[in-house]
């Protein structure tokens, strides 16, 4: 005599682990434990970074490319800077501390650095040691092949549905490296260049970007499009259905939509 399978969910056995729930989805098991408090601890700095960095760009609103600042020559500027009298470039609601507080913004803009950098090193250890780099994130050659339409579909807010929402699409794939190895790196290491003491030490940094206030720049640029990346992803997150993607978020399971049927004319 057989013994009846649960009522409410079936375990499967399967590498991307997954379950069958009552109403007939599955439920994949997509983001593992280190990568959701990777996810988590992000947002953490990046709701502390970009308030406090503004509160330093506050304290001198204008860029420049070279080793020195030309205060007539800027290369942009925000704000009325240079108009005396004239209120800061970023309004309070939106810097840290939201009064003018140079050392304050700095403070807090190096210790929550510091834990975006430490976290970013342990994801990226992590994620070469798993195999989740070469499995989950690197794409296939015949993904490449296929980004045209995968452009077309996201501009249709067409979204991968059924077994196509098992892993990561195109778009995510591509998107995710290039943070993760190309502005997230820079960042860094711009940041790294407008330091005194690291300017001493490793001067050829210094050279390399072109001067401290061409690091500067390009580290406010790479800013941008860090900020960028999140508009974009919370903005793809509201139309793929914000409940199930945070549920994945914090539970590590994703819920498979059943596949729309065409319709027949």
């Amino acid at each position: 005599m057989s013994a009846q399978a649960p009522a409410v969910e079936t375990q499967r056995r399967s590498p991307d682990r997954e379950r069958e729930l009552r109403d007939g989805r599955r439920a994949v098991y997509r983001h593992p434990l280190p990568v959701r408090v990777w996810h988590w601890l992000n947002v953490l700095c990046v709701i502390v970074l970009i308030p406090s960095g503004l509160q330093i760009l506050n304290a001198h609103p204008a860029l420049y490319w070279g080793k020195a600042s030309s205060f007539a020559h800027p290369w942009v500027t925000f704000g009325a800077f240079g108009s005396i009298g004239d209120g800061p470039a970023f309004p309070s609601w939106i810097t840290l501390p939201s009064w003018q507080d140079l050392a304050d913004g700095r403070s807090w803009h190096l210790f929550f650095a510091w834990i975006f950098v430490a976290s970013g090193l342990a994801y990226v250890i992590y994620a070469l040691a798993s195999g989740r780099l070469a499995n989950t994130l690197w794409p296939s050659g015949s993904e490449l092949r296929g980004i045209g339409r995968s452009i077309v579909d996201h501009l249709r807010l067409r979204f991968p549905e059924g077994e196509e929402a098992r892993r990561y699409n195109l778009l995510q794939k591509l998107s995710y490296i290039a943070v993760l190895f190309v502005v997230l790196p820079l960042m860094v290491v711009t940041g790294l260049t407008m330091s005194p003491g690291m300017d001493a030490r490793l001067h050829l940094l210094t050279e390399v970007f072109g001067g401290r206030q061409s690091a500067r720049t390009i580290h406010f640029l790479t800013a941008c499009a860090l900020v960028l990346f999140i508009v974009v992803h919370l903005a793809a997150l509201l139309a793929a259905g914000p409940l199930n993607e945070l549920r994945s978020m914090v539970t590590g399971w994703f819920i498979l939509a059943r596949r729309r049927r065409a319709q027949t004319p």
